[in-house]
C-alpha cells in the first residue's frame, strides 16, 4: 500500500472520499468548538475575555502586537485555531485509515491523541511561535489544559473518526 497522499487519494471511492472529509470537517467543528470554548471559559472568571484568549492564538503568528491589534487580532486568532485544528484532525483521520485500531479503541487511543496534541503544541509550536513559550503555567493550569485536551479534543477526534471512517 502506497503513503503517496495522492495515490492513497486516487484509490479511494467517492464514498470513502466523502466520509474522510465528513470526518474531518466534523472533527475539526466540534473539536475546535470545543477546545476555544475551554480556553475561554477558564480565563473567563481569571478577567480574560474571550477576544484577548484569540488574540493570544494570533500572537502564535503576531507575536505581541496581537495584543494592540483588537477585534481584526481575535478574528485571525479564531481562524488560526481553527486551521490548526483542521491538521490535529486530519492527521488522526488519516492515520486512522491505516491503523484501524486508533478507531476501533476510540476510547483508549483519543486521550492518548489529545496528551499527544498537548504535548507537541505546549512544548513545540507554542515556544517556537512569535509568542515563545513564556514562563510555565501553574500545574493546576497544565492538568487542567491536559484534561480538556484529553476531554475536548481527543475523544471526540476519534469518536468522529470511528463513526465516519469505518
Amino acid at each position: 500500500m502506497s503513503s503517496d497522499p495522492m495515490t492513497v487519494a486516487a484509490t479511494l471511492t467517492l464514498t470513502e472520499r466523502n466520509l474522510l472529509l465528513r470526518a474531518i470537517g466534523w472533527g475539526t467543528l466540534v473539536a475546535g468548538a470545543l477546545d476555544i470554548t475551554s480556553a475561554i471559559v477558564m480565563y473567563l472568571p481569571r478577567g480574560v475575555g474571550a477576544g484577548r484568549v484569540l488574540q493570544s492564538v494570533a500572537g502564535g503568528l503576531l507575536g505581541r502586537a496581537a495584543f494592540q491589534s483588537g477585534a481584526a487580532a481575535a478574528a485571525l486568532g479564531l481562524l488560526l485555531h481553527f486551521l490548526i485544528m483542521l491538521v490535529i484532525v486530519s492527521a488522526f483521520v488519516l492515520a486512522s485509515r491505516r491503523f484501524n485500531g486508533l478507531i476501533n479503541h476510540a476510547a483508549v487511543w483519543g486521550p492518548i491523541y489529545g496528551v499527544f496534541v498537548y504535548a507537541v503544541m505546549n512544548f513545540i509550536v507554542v515556544p517556537l511561535s512569535a509568542i515563545g513559550g513564556g514562563k510555565p503555567p501553574a500545574l493546576s493550569d497544565a492538568l487542567i489544559q491536559l484534561g480538556i485536551h484529553i476531554v475536548c479534543v481527543g475523544l471526540p477526534i476519534a469518536f468522529i473518526a470511528r463513526r465516519f471512517v469505518r
